[in-house]
C-alpha cells in the first residue's frame, strides 16, 4: 500500500503526481483507467473517487452514492485484462471512508516492477500506456513504450551479441589501454594470462553466438571499445557530449563529442577525457603520504560515480544522447532514460538494477563505479561532508531523461548581520581569498594571461578562467587564443 494518503490530513492535499481525485457519484469515470496506468508505470500513487478539485486547488467531498456498487464494478474491471493489462492491486489497496456527510473510496496504486511495464489499458500497448507527471496523465510515445519493453529482460540489452560485427572492428588502442589499465589493477589475475579474444571474452565484451559459433562483440563491447561509426550503425542516436560552459561570452570553452572524428567515439575514451577535464575543476588540497602528493579526494571519487552512474544507466537507444556540463557553479550528468529503480530508491541505496549490465561490469573490473547500488548514496555523503550545496536528481519523460547536478559552491555558513552584508553570499571562503590574490596580481603585473594567473594561483587554468569569469572587476581583453584580463 502506498503512503500518499491519510485520512487526516484530507485538508491539506492538493492533486499532484502521486494523488488524484475524480468526481464519480454514480460510476467510475472513463480517465480512473487512464490515471492506474500512469501510476503504475511511474512511481505508484492514489486515485480518491467522490472528490473534486476547487479552482483554487482545495479538495472537497463530492461523495459515492453506492460506494459497495461501484468498489464491485470497479474490481471486475480490473481483473478483466480486455480492459486492463494486469492487476496490480490486493483486497486492500481499495478502502472506503467517510468524510464529514459523504462516502468516499481510496485507490493505492502500487509502482509495476520494470517486468510488468507496461500497465496499458483497452487491449492496446501503445494507444493505452500512459505515464504521470505534474500536469496529469499523458499518453506515452512509442519510444516510450519499447524503452518499458527493453527494460523487462533480465539480462540488459547491452549483453546481447551483434553478429554482423568481428572482434576486430574494436578499436585496438582502446582495447589495449584497457588491458593495460586491468594489468596494472589487478596484478597476477588469470585474465591477463589470456590472449585477446579471450580476455574480451571474460569481460563480457564479446561471446559466443549460437547462429555460427564464432565470437562476435557484445553491445556493452561495442559500447566500450567499438569506434563511432561502427556504433551509430547499431545505435543511431548514440551521442556522447562534454561541454565547459565556464565563460559567459563564449557558447562553451571546451567541448569534446564522440561525432568529431579526431577520437573514437567509444565510452572507454570518452571516460576518461572527460574525468581529466572534470577533476581539474576541484581544488585539490595539498596532501603528502610517504613522501609522495596525493591528488585524489572523496569529491574526486564522486565526480567518477557520478560519470560512470551516467554511462552505465543511461538508455542508448533513446534521443539526446548523454551531456556533460562544466559550469562555474556546478556539474551536470544528464543521460538519456529513467531510472530503473526510482530517484527514493536511488537515493536510499541498497539495490542496484544498472541499464547496462555489461558495461558496468568492464568498469568494476578496472575499479571504477560502485556494484551494490550505494553510488549515489556516496555522492550525497561525500557532498555533505565537504560541506557543498545538496546534489539534485530529477527526471525528465517524453524524452526520457535523468539529470543530477552537483552543485560546486559550497554551502552558506550562519552570518552576523555584519557578515552578511560584506559577504558575497554563497563563495567560499578559499575563493574569495583567490579573487583578492587575482586583484593584486593584475595590479602589480596589468594585463596578464590566465596561464600566468594560474601560476600565481597554484590552481588549473579551468579553474582560474571560472573564477575570473565571476570577477565584475575584471575585464576580458583580445580573442580566445589570445585573452588576456586587467582591473577594469
Amino acid at each position: 500500500m502506498t503512503d500518499n494518503f491519510d485520512l487526516s490530513k484530507f485538508n491539506s492535499y492538493r492533486e499532484d503526481n502521486r494523488r488524484e481525485v475524480k468526481k464519480a457519484q454514480d460510476k467510475l469515470p472513463d480517465s480512473l483507467w487512464d490515471t492506474y496506468s500512469a501510476f503504475a508505470n511511474c512511481y505508484g500513487g492514489v486515485i480518491i473517487l467522490g472528490v473534486k478539485e476547487n479552482k483554487d486547488g482545495k479538495w472537497y467531498t463530492t461523495g459515492l452514492r453506492n460506494p459497495s456498487k461501484l468498489q464491485k464494478e470497479f474490481w471486475d474491471i480490473i481483473n478483466n485484462t480486455k480492459k486492463v493489462s494486469i492487476n496490480l492491486l490486493r483486497e486492500d489497496d481499495v478502502e472506503i471512508f467517510d468524510v464529514g456527510d459523504d462516502i468516499i473510496m481510496v485507490i493505492h496504486v502500487p509502482a509495476a516492477r520494470r517486468e510488468q511495464k507496461p500497465v496499458f489499458i483497452n487491449n492496446d500497448m501503445f494507444g493505452g500506456t500512459f505515464r504521470r507527471n505534474f500536469e496529469g496523465d499523458y499518453h506515452c510515445s512509442r519510444i516510450q513504450v519499447k524503452t518499458m519493453l527493453r527494460d523487462q529482460a533480465d539480462e540488459t540489452i547491452d549483453m546481447s551479441i551483434i553478429d554482423s560485427m568481428n572482434i576486430n572492428d574494436f578499436n585496438q588502442e582502446s582495447v589495449q589501454a584497457y588491458r593495460n589499465l586491468f594489468a596494472s589493477l589487478k596484478d597476477g589475475h588469470p585474465f591477463s594470462r589470456l590472449d585477446n579474444d579471450g580476455f574480451l571474452r571474460s569481460i563480457g565484451a564479446a561471446a559466443i553466438s549460437e547462429k555460427d559459433n564464432n565470437l562476435h562483440p557484445t553491445v556493452a563491447g561495442l559500447l566500450m571499445f567499438g569506434n563511432e561509426y561502427d556504433i551509430v550503425r547499431q545505435l543511431p542516436d548514440y551521442f556522447l557530449d562534454y561541454r565547459a560552459q565556464l565563460d559567459p561570452t563564449l557558447r562553451w570553452t571546451d567541448r569534446i563529442n564522440s561525432s568529431s572524428g579526431d577520437w573514437s567515439g567509444n565510452i572507454f575514451d570518452f571516460y576518461f577525457r572527460v574525468y581529466n577535464k572534470l577533476r581539474q575543476s576541484l581544488s585539490v588540497p595539498f596532501k603528502l603520504l610517504d613522501g609522495m602528493r596525493i591528488d585524489d579526494t572523496p569529491m574526486h571519487e564522486a565526480i567518477r560515480e557520478a560519470l560512470v552512474n551516467s554511462l552505465v544507466n543511461a538508455d542508448y537507444y533513446g534521443s539526446r544522447g548523454i551531456v556533460i556540463t562544466l559550469s562555474p557553479d556546478k556539474i551536470e550528468f544528464a543521460n538519456p532514460g529513467y531510472s530503473r529503480t526510482g530517484i527514493t530508491q536511488m537515493l536510499r541505496g541498497g539495490v542496484s538494477d544498472p541499464r547496462n549490465r555489461g558495461l558496468m561490469k568492464m568498469f568494476n573490473l578496472i575499479d571504477i563505479g560502485e556494484r551494490a547500488g550505494s553510488g549515489i548514496p556516496r555522492i550525497m555523503n561525500i557532498w555533505s561532508d565537504e560541506g557543498m550545496i545538496e546534489p539534485v536528481i530529477k527526471e525528465e519523460f517524453d524524452p526520457d531523461r535523468t539529470i543530477l547536478t552537483l552543485s560546486l559552491v559550497k554551502k552558506q555558513l550562519p552570518s552576523t548581520a555584519d557578515d552578511m552584508q560584506n559577504e558575497q553570499p554563497q563563495v567560499s571562503r578559499k575563493t574569495l581569498e583567490n579573487r583578492k590574490k587575482i586583484l593584486d596580481y593584475l595590479k602589480d603585473n596589468g594585463r596578464s594571461r590566465c596561464t600566468d594567473i594560474a601560476k600565481y594561483l597554484g590552481l588549473s587554468e579551468v579553474r582560474t578562467r571560472a573564477i575570473l569569469s565571476t570577477m565584475s572587476e575584471v575585464e576580458i581583453l583580445g580573442s580566445n587564443k589570445n585573452r588576456e584580463y586587467r582591473i577594469k
